[in-house]
């Protein structure tokens, strides 16, 4: 993973993490101790999911930007399986509250993205090749 990924990774997960324990102390105040543990299962989604994602695509990156795309798309239905099976799974389970779990995991998806695009604005890396690179390869 490059320094500017990393950089990226921690400028999201360290503003989501903070605004897990707030969701977590809402939670907990509205609906007690099973609120905390939906809210802290929440986190550990979200933040799980999100940097598989991102290290998917980094290590795509280093193949070739063309499997950029087909990576990203590839992590997301993975994690909509996941999801799927895990809630399904989860479904009578009384242990957790599901609509603090919801709650968290929105909110918390909300932090991430806006804080990761607020990363990747922040880094200023060229998305498109420099031309006069691109012609001093053709020479040589």
């Amino acid at each position: 993973m490059q320094s500017s990924d990393a950089r990226i990774l921690r400028g999201a997960a360290v503003p989501t993490c903070l605004a897990g324990l707030a969701a977590a102390a809402i939670c907990g105040a509205v609906a007690g101790s099973k609120g905390v543990i939906a809210a802290i299962m929440g986190i550990a989604l979200v933040v799980i999911f999100f940097t598989v994602s991102l290290i998917a695509v980094t290590y795509a990156a280093r193949i070739s930007p063309q499997a950029m795309l087909p990576a990203a798309l590839g992590s997301y239905v993975v994690k909509l399986l996941v999801i799927y099976a895990a809630l399904a799974a989860l479904q009578d389970v009384t242990i957790w509250n599901q609509r603090a779990f919801a709650w968290t995991v929105l909110a918390l998806t909300l932090v991430w993205v806006v804080t990761e695009a607020r990363g990747l604005i922040k880094t200023k890396m060229l998305y498109v090749d420099d031309p006069a690179t691109l012609d001093r390869s053709a020479d040589g």
